[in-house]
């Protein structure tokens, strides 16, 4: 993989949360992006980004392997491991999930679920990007 297609460690978990959305997206032809991202945001998968054990696992991986990611054979420098770690945590607290509190007895999202959602929104929006600039239109499915 050349250093120009290489994908940016912190958009691992991007990549994960794209991919799951669009099958969602694929296994319900009929609903929109938006649609998908809020049936995401009730599967265990959510709950795997959410609570910060996407992130846990895959550090506890890396500290495993003497910091040597599997994927791409390289070493992750600390500064690398602190940005993965400021990521989870911004995860766990934008992703907060309250259970059966997710709308309003008017139907709109509650403020916290809204939070969620526009953060899911702009990860998923931050993997296009960079599929747009390493010109891999091919991986571009949600087109958002």
């Amino acid at each position: 993989m050349s250093s120009k297609t290489e994908k940016p460690y912190v958009l691992r978990v991007a990549e994960f949360i794209y991919l799951k959305i669009n099958e969602i997206k694929i296994q319900n032809p009929e609903i929109n992006n938006i649609q998908a991202f809020e049936i995401f945001m009730s599967t265990k998968d959510y709950d795997f980004v959410s609570s910060g054990e996407f992130h846990n696992k895959w550090l506890l991986e890396l500290k495993n392997n003497d910091f040597i990611d599997n994927k791409t054979g390289k070493k992750i420098n600390n500064e690398t491991l602190r940005l993965l770690e400021l990521q989870k945590d911004s995860m766990i607290k934008f992703l907060i999930k309250i259970p059966k509190l997710y709308y309003t007895k008017s139907h709109f999202p509650l403020e916290i679920s809204q939070r969620a959602f526009d953060h899911l929104w702009r990860v998923c929006e931050s993997y296009e990007m960079w599929c747009k600039e390493t010109k891999q239109n091919n991986l571009i499915k949600l087109n958002l």
